[in-house]
């Protein structure tokens, strides 16, 4: 069995995929070691959505350069990709302000403001408080159940060497140590998730790292129509960090503090994507602590419910699957990017941006690797 290798990647997640996807590109053997027998977790728990247009900064940055090699991808490994856009409808007038900033700050390149009859002609929703929406079209998205697992077995079936059932232990100078024997290593990418906080948790600490449970379903609604693209709503914009500092954003955050103190406690997001079989996921409410409890509470479940039938104006969602993802999250930071150590990249983000940035963070961290070697 080969032991040595250029990059060895320790997490078969989408984070981990994208870097052994980009070494593997630039001609480099690669070993990929999770301590599952398949792609799970986080990377097939979440939307599918590439939010690229509602990052900001850096993240917008990764987004915007990994989303070619998202479709470059779903070409070559053979998964289902859209470039459906998002949509975000405003049910309130404070709610319309900060889509009317957000689109004069982006430009209708990336940002296309709708009016309320405009909203209402494209989306399957009830037109109860309706004010207006925006589309954002460089978004895309993917089956979260199929695009990660694809990419693993294209990587394997390229030459990418997959160490499944194989947990990472310790890391010395050189040498991933594993519970099937020693692997050596130019360079090592450790790309964990929430996991971080066992196998580095100063790390974690430092970042004030925490893991982050979503409440999440499947379902089919009775829409009048199919529902075309990934949906925002109000609460999306406290979400992502492209609308924080809109000045309109503040006035969105106090109402729904005001009107609704229990959803805001449960850290509501509440966005729908659909999927190639008809379903919708819905999602998300979060429950952040440093250790994951195995009981779940159906309150974060019904106010999905609740919302869904609110939104769409019916009077039931047939709910096919529920799960509570577990992702990592960090008060004020988006990646935790750890000067390596030994040749040992650290390298983790937070919920709501990981398949998005995926591939440009990657490519980023695969050349700046090689440019340290």
């Amino acid at each position: 069995m080969t032991s040595t290798y250029d990059v060895v990647v320790v997490g078969a997640g989408i984070v981990g995929l994208a870097h052994a996807y980009h070494a593997h590109r630039r001609g480099l053997t690669v070993a990929v070691v999770d301590h599952t027998d398949r792609v799970a977790g986080a990377s097939v728990q979440n939307f599918g959505h590439a939010c690229i247009t509602a990052q900001s900064d850096t993240a917008l940055a990764y987004a915007r350069a990994g989303r070619s090699h998202w479709l470059d991808l779903a070409r070559t490994a053979g998964f289902w990709a859209a470039e459906s856009g998002t949509h975000c409808v405003a049910r309130h007038e404070d709610e319309f302000a900060v889509l009317e900033q957000f689109a004069e700050l982006r430009g209708a390149e990336q940002a296309q403001l709708l009016d309320r009859t405009a909203i209402l002609d494209r989306l399957p929703i009830a037109d109860t408080d309706v004010v207006g929406g925006m589309y954002l079209p460089l978004d895309i998205q993917v089956d979260p159940r199929a695009a990660a697992p694809a990419i693993g077995r294209w990587l394997e079936s390229s030459g990418v060497d997959f160490h499944w059932r194989t947990a990472a232990t310790s890391f010395t100078p050189g040498v991933v140590h594993t519970s099937r024997g020693n692997l050596h290593a130019g360079t090592t990418f450790v790309t964990v998730n929430h996991d971080i906080d066992r196998l580095f948790p100063e790390s974690a600490e430092r970042s004030g790292l925490m893991r982050c449970r979503l409440h999440m379903l499947r379902a089919t609604l009775p829409l009048r129509a199919p529902l075309p693209s990934p949906l925002f709503t109000g609460w999306s914009l406290l979400r992502y960090s492209g609308f924080e500092n809109l000045p309109a954003v503040a006035d969105v955050a106090a109402r729904l503090q005001a009107e609704y103190p229990g959803y805001v406690e449960l850290d509501l997001h509440q966005m729908y994507t659909p999927q190639p079989d008809g379903s919708i996921l819905l999602g998300d409410t979060h429950v952040r602590e440093i250790t994951t409890s195995p009981f779940q509470s159906e309150e974060g479940f019904q106010v999905l419910l609740t919302e869904a039938k609110a939104l769409f104006g019916v009077d039931r969602v047939d709910v096919t699957e529920r799960w509570q993802g577990t992702y990592c999250s960090a008060p004020g930071s988006e990646f935790l990017l750890e000067e390596p150590v030994h040749g040992v990249h650290i390298v983790t983000v937070t919920t709501g941006i990981g398949m998005t940035t995926s591939m440009g963070l990657a490519l980023a961290g695969v050349d700046n690797a090689l440019m340290r070697a």
